[in-house]
């Protein structure tokens, strides 16, 4: 029902198929059966959808890998580094066929990869700990090196083979990925993290900025891009949190990145979703454009003003076929 009320009176939406978790069936993002699992859910997706066009086959496979099977917090719940791999690859693996079988139904289909725009800065000038920072700094590229088809530096390589997935890695080289993927990069006062003298990262807070770490994604990918995600639990300063990703944003583009969307995560307030999703609290977080009773936000009010400031502009070109 919701889809086609979709279709008939908008908007367009972009369709995200594998948000962080998986049918009880599956198990988990270790299992090898996931990639042809989610394959065929997205085939039948396209074919009972046809006139959908925009797609995040597989939303932040960096954060759901390392969630997953790094902190030890959703999903398998694991804590190692060969675990991380596994997932990191199982879900590029499948974003790839997802996006194969997307296209055999819709060939001129666009794709929203959207991941989390992480950074590790070291607290002091310690080597070790400038290590522990610059492995971090390499490590939240892995799966979308994998998507996009990048060479990875000699020590994420070493890395790969430690763990037996260099042969893995150069099949994704060889791919050719398609023309119309827009690289999303979402941003939270968390993304930026410091990592301690005991080498424990924690929450940083807007250090830099979304400007800075974007750029970093564009200097790697140079793909079309979208600020994808981004939200202020304290609904107080929401407002002023929008505005300032929105010059960020406005910044980016002035530089000469082609930027084509800008997106306020999300439409209503959450449920312990400022907790992680760690327990089952029941906490409302006050995240939303609305209220959970549907009543608007002050950054409700703020973000409607900045499409009705913005809506006649047309400057969106699509990606080149």
């Amino acid at each position: 029902d919701a889809m086609g009320e979709l279709e008939a009176h908008g908007p367009e939406p972009i369709v995200d198929l594998c948000h962080f978790g998986l049918p009880d069936w599956l198990g988990s993002f270790q299992n090898p059966d996931l990639c042809r699992a989610l394959t065929e859910f997205a085939g039948a997706f396209a074919r009972r959808y046809p006139w959908v066009r925009f797609y995040t086959p597989v939303n932040e496979m960096y954060v759901c890998a390392r969630m997953s099977a790094l902190d030890g917090l959703w999903n398998e719940q694991h804590r190692d580094e060969r675990s991380f791999v596994n997932a990191a690859f199982n879900l590029a693996s499948a974003n790839v066929a997802m996006t194969d079988a997307i296209l055999a139904v819709r060939r001129d289909a666009i794709f929203i990869n959207s991941e989390s725009s992480e950074f590790f800065q070291s607290c002091c000038p310690d080597p070790d700990i400038g290590a522990v920072a610059a492995f971090e700094n390499e490590r939240r590229f892995l799966p979308l090196a994998l998507l996009y088809r990048r060479d990875v530096p000699p020590r994420m390589l070493d890395y790969l083979r430690e763990h037996g997935r260099e042969r893995d890695y150069r099949r994704f080289l060889e791919r050719k990925v398609p023309d119309r993927s827009v690289l999303g990069v979402d941003y939270y006062e968390w993304n930026e993290k410091l990592v301690d003298s005991d080498g424990r990262k924690r929450a940083l807070g807007e250090l830099f900025g979304w400007y800075v770490i974007a750029s970093q994604y564009w200097e790697r990918y140079r793909r079309p891009m979208m600020h994808t995600e981004t939200n202020r639990i304290d609904a107080s300063d929401a407002s002023r949190w929008l505005w300032r990703q929105w010059h960020n944003v406005q910044l980016l583009r002035h530089a000469g990145v082609p930027l084509i969307g800008f997106t306020w995560y999300s439409l209503t307030d959450q449920v312990d979703w400022g907790d992680a999703l760690k327990w089952p609290n029941g906490k409302v977080d006050p995240s939303g454009l609305f209220d959970l009773n549907r009543d608007p936000r002050p950054v409700g009010l703020a973000y409607k003003h900045l499409i009705d400031m913005h809506r006649d502009q047309t400057e969106y070109r699509e990606c080149p076929a």
